[in-house]
């Protein structure tokens, strides 16, 4: 992963935020790999945190490699009440802790 990209980004719960994107030789394009930002005051304050505490967000965008591995063009295909139970049951990455 040596080319990367780092955009600006809108987040209604981190202000400013970036994107980080990664060049996908196998695809012939970029793809979203983060996000992250400083926490928004008023995100903290409900949580009882002191007005001057920063807190960064960090998100690995793990979503979409895992998009990229199983073919999927949508993410609602991993999220959501339409996603398809039976993968999670017939793979062996994914785990729901039955054994």
């Amino acid at each position: 992963m040596s080319q990367l990209r780092f955009k600006p980004a809108y987040n209604p719960y981190t202000e400013p935020s970036m994107e980080i994107f990664s060049y996908h030789e196998g695809l012939g394009k970029w793809v979203e790999i983060g996000n992250s930002g400083m926490f928004r005051p008023e995100m903290l304050l409900p949580m009882g945190f002191p007005e001057d505490v920063r807190v960064v967000a960090w998100g690995l965008s793990l979503e979409r490699p895992t998009m990229i591995l199983y073919g999927y063009n949508n993410i609602r295909d991993l999220f959501g009440h339409k996603v398809d139970l039976g993968l999670i049951k017939e793979n062996p990455i994914c785990r729901l802790g039955l054994e």
